[in-house]
């Protein structure tokens, strides 16, 4: 996408070589503080007011009345600090008022900002707020603690958009789009069937992923009765929630009360929340707030020196310099502190730089070990900057604590993402089994594998919690209109059965484990892919489906509930997937079966054994002889209790489907 940068590109360079900034050869000389970047900090004596402006000329103050509307009721000159800030200190109570930066550069006024570390605004956004954080804490917030987690490779993944999960009329969901959704209890669809909280807490998932949820910029928040919709990866404020789902967006504290509201009841209820974050890019750029704070230093360029872009979205921010690195890790760390909020999903990571990302994952075990940080290993496009010191997947291994998805695994299970129509391991069988083998090692260099097998994936993870295990997301075809694409002779039951296949791999995985809301219920998006703007008519989760698809939803929880039963799923440790995790006849064709030996971690269970067939015939898979406990085989499931039991050196997979069994 072409973007404007003849207003940027003229301040960009006047502020490296000109006039005030004369003094600055490049981006790297620009001054920074170690201080926490606080940019308003309120007392009913006073509020002092901070922006770090390094090659500003003059930076004014404006006080407002409203949040949108109106003449400022005061302008306020800023007095040059030392390391490129600037501050005022207003001696009266302004709480309630709203706030904007002007920052003049070579006798330019660059225009109204909120600044840059905003943590409350006025409707859409333009406008900073003052207001006590503390007014804002729910009642108990407190005494508000994660539920535990001991090891990464526990962790069961459910990704979500406020709006798909509970705007359907039949949802029984009152708060329908908002982050109050997620306090609901009790609520049921007109089947009688639990919907919402209640439904994530039978799933047995572990984390919430949800869509972006900080202030973007692509819905009107005045006209919430217009219908609106996005995904939210176009970032405006970074560090306040977005109006949009909150009861009252010209309220600055209503978003900030309901978020944490929402975030109080999902911990309560056992789960934690994952934040999806894109720090990437801004929505726009000559007037992002970046922009009219220090113009181009938050910015790659190309050597034209228009915008990088290797976000896709007209820019790509510089996380390899300083300050931008600072402003990242402080952000992350506001949300744990502020929020409570448990993990970070990172939008298009690979344009990050390594450094960027180990910094993240130092200053968070200070606050807590257990917050779990993954992303995108790619780019949209190609960074402006070295490959070998970005966040790219091939690089996981040199961060460790941060994951990325396996798209390798996603399209050795289900098709590629570059080509909707051809499928792969569960609807074509063969040609597919190495990716999906690399997928339930975790991505780890296996040696079993590396000796049979020349096309297994490149490995890139160091430890198997560094690989997200997934089949569909957000921004893709969920699983239930790809199959109607790749398999577009079978019918529901069918469909179904491959599902159930797929999802078995991902949750037998050594990896971390990922749904797409609605998956365990065979939602779809009517086969609109890309549906980022799409009506709710798309979008929407459709709380009946439930009843439809009963079947795969029991399958999927049946699924969740043998991963966090048995430890032998979940090894967390590369040393232990080697010793423990054996592939049986790796080089079979159309099926994948493997052992996880003895009873590591504690494991119940003895010798246990997956058989993903993809094939339309039966599959016999030679084990050590023995009686063994089918709990898993033709698309039925009972961890629990088991299905049947047989004796032999032989396990039987019945077509297109998975079978688990240990030896008692």
């Amino acid at each position: 996408m072409k973007i404007k940068h003849l207003l940027t590109l003229p301040i960009m360079v006047t502020a490296i070589g000109c006039s005030e900034s004369s003094r600055f050869k490049s981006f790297e000389d620009y001054p920074s503080f170690s201080a926490e970047w606080e940019e308003m900090i309120y007392t009913p004596e006073n509020t002092n007011f901070m922006l770090w402006a390094p090659t500003a000329g003059a930076v004014n103050v404006n006080i407002y009345d409203e949040g949108m509307g109106g003449e400022p009721v005061s302008s306020m000159d800023m007095k040059r600090g030392d390391n490129g800030q600037w501050t005022l200190a207003v001696n009266e109570d302004l709480r309630g008022k709203f706030y904007t930066f002007n920052v003049q550069i070579d006798g330019r006024w660059l225009g109204d900002t909120p600044g840059v570390m905003a943590k409350a605004v006025g409707v859409n956004g333009k406008r900073a707020a003052i207001i006590n954080l503390d007014d804002t804490d729910p009642e108990g917030w407190a005494d508000d603690k994660r539920p535990e987690l001991k090891n990464f490779n526990d962790i069961i993944l459910y990704e979500m958009h406020h709006r798909d999960f509970s705007v359907d009329s039949l949802s029984g969901i009152k708060n329908k789009g908002k982050f109050l959704a997620l306090t609901e209890e009790g609520t049921k669809n007109i089947y009688g069937q639990t919907t919402g909280l209640d439904h994530l807490k039978e799933l047995g998932i572990t984390h919430v992923h949800i869509l972006p949820s900080y202030d973007y910029a692509s819905v009107d928040e005045t006209k919430l009765d217009t219908p609106q919709y996005n995904w939210g990866y176009d970032p405006q404020n970074y560090n306040v929630p977005d109006g949009s789902y909150s009861t009252d967006p010209y309220k600055p504290e209503v978003r900030i009360r309901e978020f944490k509201q929402m975030v109080q009841s999902l911990h309560k209820a056992g789960i934690r929340v994952i934040m999806d974050v894109v720090y990437n890019h801004t929505f726009n750029t000559d007037n992002s707030n970046f922009q009219l704070t220090v113009p181009g230093y938050f910015y790659r360029f190309d050597d034209d020196g228009t915008f990088a872009n290797g976000s896709g979205c007209g820019n790509e921010t510089a996380s390899d310099r300083e300050m931008v690195r600072k402003y990242i890790v402080e952000s992350v760390k506001y949300w744990v502190n502020e929020y409570h909020v448990d993990g970070f999903r990172f939008d298009l990571m690979g344009i990050h730089d390594i450094e960027t990302m180990k910094a993240i994952r130092t200053e968070l075990d200070k606050i807590d070990p257990s917050i779990f940080i993954y992303g995108e290993g790619w780019a949209a496009g190609s960074p402006k900057y070295p490959f070998e010191k970005l966040a790219m997947k091939a690089n996981t291994w040199q961060m460790p604590g941060v994951a990325a998805f396996s798209d390798e695994f996603r399209d050795s299970l289900r098709g590629s993402w570059s080509d909707d129509a051809k499928g792969a391991f569960v609807t074509n069988g063969k040609g597919h089994e190495a990716g999906v083998m690399f997928g339930i090692a975790a991505a780890l260099p296996h040696p079993q594998l590396k000796e049979v097998r020349k096309d297994i994936p490149q490995s890139w993870t160091g430890q198997p919690s560094q690989m997200i295990s997934y089949i569909s997301c957000h921004d893709d075809h969920c699983i239930g209109d790809r199959l109607k694409i790749t398999a577009p002779d079978a019918d529901v039951k069918q469909r179904m059965r491959l599902l159930k296949l797929a999802e078995t791999a991902v949750f037998t995985s050594q990896g971390v484990p990922f749904i797409f809301t609605g998956d365990e219920i065979m939602r779809d998006k009517k086969g609109v892919k890309n549906s980022y703007c799409s009506p709710d008519s798309i979008n929407v989760i459709d709380w009946r489906l439930k009843k439809e698809h009963q079947d795969s939803y029991e399958y999927i929880r049946g699924l969740i509930a043998l991963r966090k039963a048995h430890p032998a799923f979940r090894l967390g440790n590369a040393e232990k997937v080697y010793e423990h995790l054996e592939f049986i006849n790796p080089s079979a064709k159309g099926v994948v079966a493997f052992r996880i030996k003895g009873q590591p971690e504690g494991e119940e269970w003895k010798d246990i054994t997956v058989i993903l067939n993809a094939t339309k015939k039966n599959s016999k898979v030679e084990v050590p002889e023995g009686t063994y406990r089918i709990v898993c085989h033709d698309g039925k499931i009972n961890p629990e209790k088991g299905l049947s039991d047989v004796k032999g050196k032989t396990l039987v997979s019945a077509p297109q489907s998975a079978t688990i069994a240990y030896m008692k």
